[in-house]
């Protein structure tokens, strides 16, 4: 086979000027009769581009960063054309274009670039960013791994296996299995559709991923929370044989409204996290998945009465597993079936323990806190807004019980 020689230009597309008056930067491949032309997503002002070089003049921060990423791209073309040559096929400049665009967004991974971007940012500590803002980065780097393998079961994606459903994915398992809110979901996601754009400007992605994806940035609103009429409602509903998966899942609703736990940690909840005091009373003890933060809860005998019904000798958890979307279905089947008037979602039990089982009943701001969790007492204080001032009627037959939740053990 006759051994082509192989031409790369980089050229300016001047006729496609952005708004801020920069021009696109292509690269045009020849071998032989064949071209082929392609994108290097990246752009420049047209007055410092040196044709003849195929680079930006000048040793400004910008020229450096562009010409280096320029420099990769042609070894990357380069690197392609040698790949072809040495399989001893016939090929053309198309199949040049293809080899060396698929092998640059295939080798490069979401979690990788996310890395290189936090070691960026951490160079610019104390110069124009504060040591805070870093903390949002190592945040969305922490739950895109643990999402990437509990879903994907690998470590990390390379950009070309992303799709668009992957950030609403990201989303449910944010909300549903972690506990988040939409505005801490926001803030992750902005670092995401960060990652992503550089990944498209440097030429890694082919698309730039999530750019039109519309995320929410939550509301401010208090939590809601089931009053007493509404969970009655939820206890009295009854099941045939066939609705076993419904009944479960009412009744571990009903568990987390009387402890408190977020979806993710009753999922993780085992038999080692019960505990008793020097009184017999049964305590539940485990550090939260979203903080780490230690939670002390004393059972309730409606508490311990679910899960005596729910204890099964064949698992290790206190709590059979039930699937998040699952669980979500049939909470809303309920909803109707109990005649409740407002849509409740998996956290709103941890929001009824907050106020109808805990603060209305007279228990103290500062207990509530360490049962939930929280890891300042000002989480908690949304919870007291939404409780009316005056509901302690049997408030003296309460006070026994608030002294002994402020056990700490």
């Amino acid at each position: 086979m006759k051994t082509e020689k192989m031409k790369v230009l980089l050229y300016l597309k001047k006729s496609g000027l952005d708004k801020s008056g920069k021009a696109p930067i292509m690269g045009r491949i020849t071998i032989g009769c064949s071209i082929a032309q392609f994108s290097c997503k990246l752009s420049c002002d047209p007055d410092l581009w040196n044709p003849r070089e195929s680079r930006i003049d000048g040793k400004s921060r910008e020229a450096v960063e562009i010409n280096g990423r320029l420099e990769n791209l042609l070894l990357s073309v380069q690197s392609a054309y040698q790949s072809l040559l040495s399989k001893g096929c016939p090929f053309d400049a198309t199949d040049i274009k293809e080899q060396f665009q698929g092998s640059v967004q295939t080798r490069c991974m979401l979690i990788e670039r996310l890395d290189m971007l936090i070691k960026e940012k951490e160079s610019h500590v104390g110069i124009d960013i504060k040591e805070g803002a870093i903390h949002g980065y190592h945040s969305a780097h922490i739950h895109l791994q643990k999402f990437i393998q509990r879903k994907y079961k690998v470590s990390d994606l390379a950009f070309s296996q992303l799709t668009e459903d992957f950030i609403n994915e990201f989303l449910q398992y944010f909300l549903g299995e972690c506990g988040f809110q939409e505005s801490t979901f926001y803030n992750v996601a902005t670092h995401l559709k960060t990652v992503c754009r550089l990944a498209y400007c440097e030429g890694l992605a082919d698309t730039f991923l999530f750019d039109k994806a519309k995320v929410s940035k939550g509301d401010k609103k208090l939590p809601k929370a089931l009053d007493r009429e509404a969970l009655d409602k939820l206890k009295a509903l009854r099941f045939d044989d066939l609705e076993e998966e419904m009944e479960t899942a009412r009744d571990i609703f009903l568990f987390a409204c009387y402890v408190g736990a977020a979806y993710c940690d009753l999922m993780e909840l085992k038999k080692s996290h019960l505990v008793r005091d020097d009184e017999g009373n049964l305590w539940l003890k485990f550090n939260r998945q979203k903080t780490g933060v230690l939670c002390r809860i004393k059972l309730l005998p409606e508490a311990i009465r679910l899960m005596e019904k729910l204890h099964s000798g064949e698992r290790e958890t206190l709590l059979p597993y039930i699937k998040y979307k699952n669980y979500q279905t049939c909470l809303k089947a309920l909803r109707l079936r109990a005649g409740i008037s407002f849509p409740f979602i998996t956290h709103t039990a941890r929001h009824t323990f907050a106020t109808l089982i805990t603060l209305e009943q007279g228990v103290p701001i500062e207990t509530v806190s360490k049962m939930l969790g929280h890891s300042n007492i000002s989480m908690t204080e949304r919870y007291a807004k939404v409780t009316p001032p005056k509901l302690f009627e049997e408030f003296d037959r309460f006070r026994s019980f608030t002294d002994d939740m402020q056990l700490a053990i």
